[in-house]
């Protein structure tokens, strides 16, 4: 076993085109270090729906560029037998340590299969890439990003020609290509033979987000930003300048790409203390909002002053800016088709019902949301907002932003705010509460278990709410195709618990639902929804061992 490790390790060494990583594996055989060798080749990465996410370095089990170049060989395969060859790669990258290396040797690969290949010409948003290859008539695109992971990271999302992320079965056919993939000396990676992009599609896509917002409407709101150390900054402020809105104050300390992230734990918006310093930047520079994406900006966080909050600043929920959002676009008279995941909150269904529009639900992920037929308007709560689907059928920070600060300067022109509007909706729809109980984990089995736990013995009733149905989402139904997940219905409530597909995290998701007579009885209905969503958390921690 410890030779066979051994010997693997070193025939993946000998063909390993990177320097830095041939040393850290050499490193490793010389000193014999067999756990380290073993959690490297344990396995491979596995290419699903999320395309490939991991920690870099040596080995068949992290991001480095003998998997990139198989992903790209395997993916090169799938587009051939598609019948695809020839046509159109556009490949995207963020700031992330080797995002670069790895969007070059797609390029490469993708050129050595007989296709053509085109790279953005630096780093850029995800949704620029989105945007980019329906613009183009490309045939796939590819983006190396890792989002909102933390710095060690990197990861390989991939799209097909209709500009959304891919879904099954192209995920497994392309999972076959890549385990097909023989020696990396045979896969024909040449030197050149791809087009580097100029800021034609940038412009392209800048000019395009005009479309989100109505001719004539006010653009007075005052705005906060931090693209949190990522590649928004650029394509934000440019934004926000065509439009005609107040130049944001940036945070000047995450402004610039850094693959570091030197002032956040996790690069993300919604974790503990990753907003101290946009908050601390708004309470010299008192906006109307403080705005947020994630490193690849594909994301959109949105917060407001409240004085009650100890920063000063309170971050609207995902679900509270979907809402918000929705709303806007209904009040517009926009036309088509609202939706969102299911573990988003169930205040959409109500808006989409009162307005008279469609409404659809689909499992977690834009790859999902973006396929509705008839889509105007979708968001998952993870942050993420659909509002542009015919420019971009994935998430988008900034168009999203852009839709916040039209909304925020339409109340202000009346004297009113995002969380005035917030609870006009709860007097209308009734107070929709919602809360994440999220677990990260360093055994993966851990989550198994959980899961298992809760199969064996689902709860009969959670904080004191009875269990009125229960759903193993993993037989799928009559709406959805399976997923790993439990739905759990209860009188005024809703709980959806579901392995992470890009983390090590269990997450489940809570709802509950309070009727509000009026505005008069609404901190009483917030104090009622805040007790059940918290028992609820502890009911469910006990149920799932956890």
């Amino acid at each position: 076993m410890q030779q066979d490790l051994i010997a693997r390790a070193r025939t993946w060494l000998a063909e390993d085109p990177d320097p830095e990583t041939r040393e850290e594996l050499a490193g490793l055989i010389d000193a014999g270090d067999l756990v380290a060798l073993e959690d490297r080749f344990s396995g491979t990465l596995q290419f699903g729906t999320a395309g490939l996410r991991g920690e870099i370095g040596a080995g068949p089990m992290r991001m480095n560029r003998s998997v990139v170049i198989r992903a790209a060989a395997g993916l090169a395969a799938y587009l051939k037998a598609q019948g695809r060859t020839g046509g159109l790669v556009v490949i995207g990258y963020d700031a992330r340590y080797k995002s670069a290396d790895f969007a070059r040797d797609t390029a490469a690969v993708m050129t050595g299969a007989g296709l053509r290949a085109a790279l953005l010409p630096r780093p850029l948003p995800t949704p620029v890439l989105a945007y980019a290859i329906r613009h183009l008539g490309a045939v796939a695109g590819v983006e190396v990003t890792a989002s909102h992971n933390p710095p060690r990271d990197n990861g390989y999302k991939v799209y097909l020609g209709d500009g959304s992320q891919i879904v099954p079965p192209a995920d497994a056919e392309i999972a076959a290509g890549i385990a097909a993939v023989g020696p990396l000396d045979g896969v024909p990676r040449p030197e050149s033979g791809w087009e580097i992009l100029g800021d034609e599609v940038l412009a392209a896509y800048l000019a395009r987000t005009d479309a989100v917002l109505s001719p004539g409407s006010p653009r007075t709101a005052r705005t906060v930003y931090t693209a949190m150390h990522g590649v928004g900054t650029s394509v934000l402020t440019a934004a926000f300048a065509r439009a005609g809105f107040p130049e944001p104050v940036l945070v000047a300390e995450q402004a610039d790409p850094d693959p570091a992230f030197p002032t956040v734990a996790f690069p993300n918006p919604e974790e503990p203390g990753a907003m101290d310093l946009a908050f601390a930047t708004a309470r010299r520079a008192a906006p109307d909002l403080v705005i947020a994406n994630d490193p690849d900006a594909d994301r959109c966080a949105v917060a407001v002053p409240d004085p009650s909050a100890a920063a000063g600043w309170r971050m609207l929920r995902g679900d509270e800016v979907g809402a918000l959002l929705a709303a806007h676009l209904v009040s517009r008279g926009v036309k088509g088709v609202l939706a969102e995941s299911i573990v988003s909150s169930s205040l959409l269904a109500r808006i989409a019902a009162k307005a008279g529009l469609g409404y659809e639900e689909t499992l977690t992920g834009f790859k999902w949301i973006a396929r509705v037929e008839g889509l105007r308007y979708g968001y998952e709560e993870a942050l993420g907002y659909c509002v542009d689907p015919e420019g971009v059928r994935d998430k988008d920070g900034i168009t999203a932003a852009l839709l916040v600060a039209e909304l925020a300067s339409v109340l202000k022109q009346k004297g009113r705010t995002l969380l005035d509007l917030l609870d006009d909706l709860a007097v209308e729809h009734g107070l929709h509460a919602t809360d994440q109980l999220s677990v990260r984990v360093e055994d993966l089995s851990v989550i198994a278990d959980a899961m298992r736990r809760l199969r064996e013995n689902p709860p009969a009733a959670l904080a004191g709410l009875a269990v009125t149905s229960a759903e193993d989402l993993s037989r799928g139904t009559e709406l959805l195709p399976p997923t790993d997940g439990l739905r759990y219905h209860l009188t005024g409530a809703r709980v959806i618990v579901r392995p992470s597909g890009t983390e090590p995290k269990l997450k489940c998701y809570l709802e509950v639902v309070v009727p509000v007579a009026s505005a008069a009885a609404l901190p009483e209905a917030r104090t009622q929804a805040a007790a059940l969503l918290t028992a609820i958390k502890h009911d469910l921690s006990a149920a799932a061992g956890i």
